[in-house]
C-alpha cells in the first residue's frame, strides 16, 4: 500500500485480488490520510473490505449540488446561476439521492417522458439535459467520481425555432391598455431596445446616459459590453423615471419600496394583462421578437438589427428577413432591365441591317397583297 499526494488531495494505491487500485482519499491532510489508509490495510487483512466505485457513494444531489456552488455559480452569470438552479429543481425531484451507478440513459429517457407528460417544452427539457451532462463531465473529468457520462447516450428533443411571434400594433394598443402605467412603462422600454427581461430589471442609473442617449450593457449573455442607442420614446421613459427615482436604489425600474422588481411578479402582471387585452400565446421574450421584426419591416439591413439585438451572428437575424419582403423587389425588377435591354438590342440590329422592326406591323399593301 502507498499513500501520495495527487494536486493537494491524498491518495492510496491498493492492490486487491491481483489488482491494482488507486482512491482518493478526498482529505488534504496527511496524517488523517495515513490513518485512512491503514484503516483500509486493517479491512484488506480481515477480508472486509469490499471494492466500491466512486459513482456507488457519490449521488445525483452531490453531484448537481457540487456543479451549482463551483461551477455555475463562480464561472456563469447570476441570471444563468439562478435559471440553473431552476433546472436543477425538476433533476433532483426525479433523480434525487440515486446514485451516480444508478443513472443510466434508460433512466435518463424515463426522464424525458415523465417531463413531457408535465408538458415541459421541449427547449426546458433540452436545457435539464445539458445542465446533467455539464454536471457529469466534470464528475468524469475532474472529480473522478465516475467513468462515464450517461447523458451522451441520450437523444435531445426536437425544437422547432421557427416559431415566431410578434406583437402587431393592435395587441399592442390592447396590452398597453390593460397594463398599470409601471408595466406600461417596461413593456414599451421592452419593445424598443429588445432587451432581454432580465437585463430591463438589472438595469442600473450608471449605465444610462441620458446626454448621449445611450444604454451601456455589462453583464449581458454574450460576456460583451455593449453601448446601444435608445429612440425618443425610450428617452422620455428614462427621463420620467429619473423624476421618481429613489435614491437608495440604483435601479431604472424599481417596486414601490425602491428595490428591484422581482420577475414573478413582473410576469404575473404581464399575463394578467394579456388575458385581459384577449391576447394569445405571447411571451415576453416575444416583445424583444417584435423589436427584430419592426425593424425588418422598416428596412433596416440585418447588420443594423444584428448590432442592435446583440445577437452573435447575422445568421441568427436571417429568420426574421421574410418581414420585408420588398427588399427582394429589386431582384425580380432586374429582370424587366434585362427584357427591355434585350428587345431594344434586337431592335437596334433589325434597322441596322434594312429589316422592319418587330414591335412594328408590316403593311400588307405595300408589298402589293401579296405575300
Amino acid at each position: 500500500m502507498r499513500v501520495y499526494q495527487r494536486g493537494r488531495t491524498y491518495w492510496v494505491t491498493v492492490k486487491h485480488q491481483g489488482k491494482r487500485i488507486r482512491r482518493s482519499l478526498e482529505v488534504t491532510d496527511q496524517r488523517l490520510a495515513e490513518r485512512i489508509a491503514g484503516k483500509i490495510q486493517t479491512e484488506i487483512a480481515e477480508g472486509k473490505w469490499l471494492e466500491r466505485k466512486p459513482d456507488q457513494d457519490r449521488t445525483c444531489r452531490q453531484m448537481i449540488e457540487r456543479y451549482l456552488e463551483e461551477h455555475s455559480k463562480r464561472n456563469k452569470a447570476h441570471t444563468s446561476y439562478i435559471r440553473d438552479k431552476s433546472l436543477s429543481d425538476h433533476l433532483l425531484a426525479f433523480f434525487g439521492d440515486r446514485p451516480l451507478a444508478e443513472i443510466r440513459p434508460k433512466l435518463i429517457a424515463e426522464y424525458k417522458s415523465t417531463r413531457r407528460a408535465d408538458a415541459a417544452a421541449p427547449k426546458t427539457i433540452n436545457h435539464e439535459l445539458g445542465l446533467l451532462s455539464h454536471a457529469f463531465k466534470l464528475a468524469v473529468a475532474e472529480w473522478e467520481w465516475t467513468d462515464r457520462n450517461p447523458v451522451l447516450g441520450v437523444s435531445r428533443e426536437t425544437v422547432n425555432n421557427l416559431i415566431e411571434r410578434w406583437l402587431t400594433s393592435e395587441e399592442e394598443t390592447a396590452l398597453l391598455d390593460a397594463s398599470p402605467g409601471w408595466l406600461k412603462e417596461i413593456l414599451v422600454f421592452a419593445v424598443n431596445t429588445g432587451l432581454r427581461q432580465s437585463e430591463i430589471l438589472n438595469l442600473e442609473w450608471p449605465q444610462v446616459d441620458l446626454f448621449r442617449r445611450t444604454i451601456t450593457l455589462l453583464k449581458q449573455k454574450n460576456k460583451q459590453v455593449d453601448t446601444l442607442p435608445v429612440n425618443a420614446r425610450v428617452l422620455e421613459i428614462l427621463k420620467t423615471r429619473t423624476q421618481v427615482r429613489h435614491l437608495a436604489s440604483a435601479h431604472v425600474f424599481t417596486n414601490r419600496e425602491g428595490k428591484r422588481l422581482d420577475a414573478r411578479n413582473l410576469l404575473r402582471a404581464f399575463y394578467a394583462a394579456r388575458k385581459d387585452a384577449k391576447i394569445e400565446h405571447l411571451r415576453f421574450h416575444d416583445l424583444r421578437h417584435t423589436f427584430a421584426t419592426r425593424l425588418v419591416q422598416a428596412g433596416v439591413d440585418l447588420y443594423t438589427v444584428q448590432k442592435l439585438g446583440r445577437w452573435r451572428t447575422v445568421q441568427m437575424v436571417v429568420r426574421y428577413a421574410h418581414h420585408f419582403s420588398e427588399s427582394l423587389r429589386p431582384g425580380v425588377e432586374a429582370l424587366d432591365r434585362v427584357g427591355s435591354a434585350d428587345q431594344d438590342t434586337n431592335r437596334a440590329q433589325s434597322q441596322k441591317k434594312g429589316l422592319a422592326p418587330q414591335s412594328q406591323p408590316v403593311d400588307f399593301k405595300s408589298c402589293g397583297g401579296e405575300i
